[in-house]
């Protein structure tokens, strides 16, 4: 049967589950939703939204240089120093430093963009609607969209995985939070760029990350 984006949405915020997953779970159960959460559960992948509550004070800092020319420093919390030793936790925080190398994104998660910033970016996206033409209620709901699409250009958490352009950033996450059994949270990033916010001319750094994650 056909799934709808919003039953999986609905899933999601209930179970915390990753997108895929839920599709998965709503194929399977011939969309019941709560028959879904069901399963979810029974494969262990609805335990990511519960820990999300619990405190993270371990973790670690990940340093990724590439090619001299792009640095990132990343810092990636656990529940336990136990887990911020594990093999699978470390290659998560690793590639997260990659994604932010390769994709540039401003700020963690939608909560942390000033809400200064939304309200231009709002104004601006209402403008174009206008300009193309379209009426106001239509234009509200266009904007809406946009905003959406903006959340996943400047948002670690809303960007497509780079490894896997299915599943966003939080999905990954939410299923290592499943396997591992401790809540985990990407705290917060800086990047460094050779020359940034000096006119040079354009060379794209970033594509050569993403060239270099996706030959790991």
């Amino acid at each position: 049967m056909s799934i709808s984006a919003a039953q999986v949405k609905e899933l999601r915020e209930r179970t915390g589950a990753g997108m895929m997953d839920c599709k998965k779970a709503l194929v399977e159960t011939n969309g019941d939703i709560e028959k879904a959460i069901d399963y979810l559960r029974e494969k262990g992948l609805a335990k990511a939204a519960k820990k999300a509550s619990r405190i993270a004070a371990e973790g670690l800092v990940e340093a990724y240089i590439h090619g001299g020319r792009i640095g990132v420093l990343i810092e990636v919390n656990s529940e336990t120093d136990f887990v911020a030793k594990n093999e699978e936790f470390r290659s998560f925080v690793k590639d997260m430093a990659m994604q932010v190398a390769a994709v540039s994104p401003k700020y963690v998660k939608k909560e942390d963009v000033p809400q200064e910033e939304i309200e231009r970016e709002r104004a601006v996206l209402m403008q174009q609607a206008i300009n193309e033409g379209k009426p106001e209620h239509i234009a509200e709901k266009i904007v809406e969209g946009r905003l959406n699409k903006y959340f996943e250009q400047v948002c670690l958490l809303e960007q497509a995985f780079i490894k896997d352009g299915d599943k966003k950033v939080s999905d990954v996450l939410n299923e290592l939070i499943s396997r591992i059994g401790e809540n985990i949270v990407i705290r917060r990033f800086v990047r460094f760029e050779v020359g940034e916010g000096i006119e040079k001319k354009e060379e794209n750094f970033a594509e050569e990350v993403a060239k270099q994650m996706g030959q790991n």
